[in-house]
């Protein structure tokens, strides 16, 4: 009986520890991932779990030549990323844009102020997108007649037999890309001063 008690404790014990050395990756990452730009627990929310897990971001450009670019990846080779971009687009044509690329996807949307977000999503597959107005630094003359904004785009891949997947990711994706936004909106230097909320309201069910 005892050296079954003992075999026992050991399996509990060897089992604990491949669960906290084998699956905690993304626990290991900074608090801070994509150079301090979003929240970790996005991270953990949208990907599985994973031996191990690594980030990086990158920034390129300035004015409107600026982008920002984020990735995380696993060593399952799951991998989130997102990437924000100055581009010449009104809030209506960025919402056009969209529409014609909805497909049989739903789509579901939610704004504050002048910033509008929007998740894209079938079973397989969701993205997230923020859209929010700025004149960048350097901007041309004209820009006081032309809109232009800082736009980003948020993607998961997980491999097949990963966990969740198409609505249940639509939150936390817009999540993602919005801190993406908020964040690369100082970096871009934009002409408007802006106070970004915390977080944007929830998709309505």
């Amino acid at each position: 009986m005892l050296s079954l008690a003992i075999f026992c404790a050991l399996g509990l014990a060897c089992w604990f520890g491949y669960v906290q050395i084998f699956t905690k990756g993304l626990e290991r990452l900074p608090a801070k991932v994509c150079g301090g730009a979003v929240d970790r627990e996005l991270v953990v929310r949208v990907l599985p779990s994973a031996r191990s897990a690594e980030d990086g971001a990158r920034r390129r450009g300035s004015g409107e030549r600026f982008t920002f670019s984020c990735r995380v990846v696993t060593s399952d080779e799951a991998s989130l990323q997102g990437r924000v971009q100055i581009r010449p687009f009104s809030a209506a044509e960025w919402l056009a844009d969209y529409e014609k690329s909805t497909g049989d996807r739903t789509v579901v949307r939610t704004s504050a102020g002048e910033v509008e977000a929007l998740a894209q999503y079938d079973k397989d597959y969701v993205t997230g997108a923020i859209y929010v107005r700025c004149t960048p630094r350097g901007a041309p003359s004209y820009h006081d007649s032309k809109e232009s904004a800082i736009v980003v785009e948020s993607e998961v891949y997980v491999p097949e037999g990963g966990e969740a997947t198409g609505a249940e990711l639509a939150q936390p994706m817009t999540d993602f890309a919005y801190q993406l936004a908020r964040h690369a909106y100082g970096m871009a230097e934009c002409a408007q001063a802006r106070d970004f909320p915390a977080e944007l309201p929830r998709f309505r069910s």
